[in-house]
């Protein structure tokens, strides 16, 4: 049995739940698996009332589906779905990077930079959790600083059906150098507070990271 790992009590069903999504995001649990609720409070140190609200939330969002008789299920995408969700996704994040270019502030500007230098040490290190986990707060933040709640909900509900697999795009070392690449070209675009680079930048980087899924998806990597 793995190491429980203690949980705050406050906020417990998010806290859960931001477990969870980890997990999937990471390959503990893997898609089309069964949540196993017993296991899952065992793991977490948690009661079955909390657990189940987690699991209502991530179905809420696209990540789990309630089966009748087989219960929570981690989803499991088809290529269609990934085609779909990075066709939206990549102009999200493109519409993203244009309006930060032109509404970011200093501070969220540093931030991002400060940001930016702690993922390039995770990708010296080889750390690719880390590196994972600066990378998603440098797109969300990307996200925050363009200052459209709308664009905020709807790129949080896209993107949370997909980390897992953006998560997989960077264990091939090439590739992860390339990315590594693109995210300089995203700093020097908002940095430069040029709208069409940033969005140019982020839309590639995207639908690269399609293609790339789409391939692994093709061999059976996922």
């Amino acid at each position: 049995m793995a190491d429980v790992i203690q949980i705050p009590r406050r906020s417990l069903h998010d806290e859960v739940a931001l477990r969870l999504r980890e997990m999937l995001v990471e390959g503990r649990i893997a898609p089309g698996t069964k949540l196993n609720e017993r296991e899952l409070c065992a793991l977490l140190s948690i009661s079955r009332t909390p657990l189940r609200e987690a699991i209502k939330l991530m179905a809420a969002e696209g990540l789990v589906d309630l089966l009748p008789n087989r219960g929570a299920v981690a989803v499991r995408l088809s290529e269609t779905d990934v085609v779909h969700a990075f066709e939206v996704l990549a102009e999200l994040e493109g519409v993203s990077g244009e309006l930060a270019a032109q509404r970011i502030t200093e501070f969220e500007l540093a931030e991002i930079r400060a940001l930016h230098y702690e993922m390039l040490a995770c990708f010296t290190r080889s750390d690719l959790s880390g590196y994972y986990h600066l990378n998603a707060r440098i797109h969300a933040a990307i996200n925050s600083a363009a200052k459209n709640p709308l664009l905020s909900k709807t790129y949080r509900e896209i993107n949370a059906r997909v980390q897992s697999l953006r998560f997989r795009t960077n264990q091939n070392k090439p590739m992860w150098k390339l990315a590594m690449k693109e995210h300089g070209q995203m700093l020097d675009a908002i940095i430069a507070r040029d709208p069409g680079a940033a969005r140019k930048v982020l839309v590639e980087h995207l639908l690269r990271k399609r293609d790339v899924v789409l391939d692994l998806m093709r061999g059976g990597a996922t």
